[in-house]
């Protein structure tokens, strides 16, 4: 055999064995979308004092999985998560304000 041609015959033996594997496998389903949080539900709890009991019933109540309070004068962050319920309270620990996002 002319020793170039064996030169160029193992680099391309070896691109052949490259294009002979199998397909990937496809792509796992998504996960399912969590359920949208529902504040209407949550309204009822507007001017009640916050505490960690009323929390695990707003959560129970709007069907919402995070549960985040906000202190008066903090800032949050604007990223949208339909399944989460954002509480906001005044100084003396009163719900005054209940939304989901």
């Amino acid at each position: 055999m002319n020793p170039k041609l064996a030169a160029l015959a193992a680099p391309i033996a070896s691109l052949a064995a490259c294009t002979a594997a199998a397909p990937p496998p496809p792509p796992e389903a998504a996960p399912p979308e969590p359920a949208p949080c529902q504040a209407e539900h949550g309204q009822a709890f507007v001017g009640q004092t916050a505490s960690e009991e009323l929390g695990a019933q707003l959560l129970e109540a709007t069907g919402a999985r995070t549960l985040r309070w906000v202190p008066p004068r903090t800032a949050v962050t604007m990223d949208f998560r339909p399944d989460r319920l954002t509480v906001k309270y005044d100084d003396d620990l009163v719900i005054t304000q209940v939304s989901c996002n």
